[in-house]
């Protein structure tokens, strides 16, 4: 069987050979969704489809169900007879996953099969390291590779300061530089963006995002909003969208990705704080808590100003609000808590 459409949408070796072994359905791949309803490409055309009732009625985690990305095995690949049925998903290389709404514990997915994500951020008030550092966590644990995206540099006359302050937390990241009005750098954001691999948008309101989709895409695929006088931004894409291009890649743009929480982000923390992990190892007593303890390697780097204060504070944040991730009630009743002997302490001779 020819895979020709489908290589294009970045199926891989691996997927071939998984679906297989699934007799009687056909491959596709979530272009976008729409509550129960998928968009789905397929080798043949582009058709609406639902999950199966034996699919929802077996599924136990909303994580589980097809989300943009995914690639799926259909009764069909065409959509001349109704929608098309998904009676499995195939395994997912990367996935973006947050709380689910509401007071439950329940993991969502929002993306599948990412390979880099490019998180933008703009030279003026939206350029927030500790944004940034949370950013950089969630991209790391969805198994999809960051790669920072510095946008609206004519506005900045010193753009090598914000290459420094985001290398500084990067920890070896790709950093790149654009301006929407020059047209700098646009072409190295295409580099990454070769044929079969997806790249994704995450950013805050009116960091440029679309205006990147209308360039890399070539049209006017999504209507762009200036900024307010206050530097926010709105929203102009109200859904996520898997985009081919014409030099073959795909883009994703990802409203709502803003307000993504910390889940089971252990791994994603290792990446993104590894200049700080390092530290554990060095201090005196295997179990320090990183507190009081004499010797602690932690604070004295920062008292050397080996790290950055608020570099710790922040993985401090981030650790504490993945270890309640999943029981919002014990997280909001531990925050305080927790931050106020952390500031407590910051104010110990610790750092004299």
């Amino acid at each position: 069987m020819s895979y020709d459409t489908m290589i294009r949408y970045g199926l891989s070796d691996a997927m071939i050979k998984e679906a297989s072994l699934i007799e009687g359905l056909y491959i596709g791949r979530v272009l976008s969704q729409s509550k129960d309803v998928y968009r789905v490409v397929t080798e043949k055309g582009i058709l609406f489809a639902e999950v199966s009732g034996k699919y929802r009625f077996q599924t136990r985690k909303l994580s589980d169900f097809p989300a943009v990305g995914d690639f799926v095995m259909l009764d069909r690949d065409l959509g001349d007879n109704g929608n098309g049925i998904i009676h499995q998903v195939l395994s997912r290389k990367s996935a973006f996953i947050r709380k689910a709404a509401g007071k439950s514990a329940q993991e969502q997915l929002v993306l599948a099969n990412i390979d880099t994500t490019f998180i933008c951020m703009s030279v003026n008030n939206d350029f927030n390291l500790r944004r940034l550092e949370r950013y950089l966590v969630l991209v790391w644990e969805s198994g999809s590779t960051p790669v920072v995206v510095i946008t609206k540099i004519d506005l900045c006359e010193d753009i090598y300061s914000k290459f420094r302050a985001v290398d500084s937390v990067g920890n070896g990241v790709d950093i790149l530089g654009i301006s929407a009005l020059t047209k700098e750098g646009f072409e190295d954001v295409m580099s990454y963006i070769t044929p079969g691999k997806t790249v994704a948008l995450l950013g805050s309101s009116g960091v440029g995002k679309s205006t990147l989709i209308n360039w890399l895409t070539g049209q006017e695929a999504i209507e762009t909003q200036g900024l307010r006088n206050d530097d926010r931004g709105r929203h102009t894409t109200t859904r996520r969208e898997l985009i081919l291009l014409p030099g073959g890649g795909m883009l994703v743009d990802t409203p709502g990705m803003r307000e993504l929480g910390m889940w089971d982000s252990d791994e994603g923390l290792d990446m993104a704080f590894q200049d700080v992990e390092v530290y554990f190892e060095k201090c005196r007593f295997r179990d320090c808590t990183h507190t009081s303890e004499p010797g602690c390697a932690i604070y004295e780097a920062i008292r050397d100003g080996e790290l950055s204060e608020k570099r710790w504070q922040s993985y401090l944040k981030l650790k504490t609000e993945d270890a309640y991730s999943e029981n919002r009630d014990d997280y909001l009743k531990n925050k305080n808590e927790k931050f106020k002997s952390i500031s407590k302490f910051n104010k110990s001779k610790h750092y004299r």
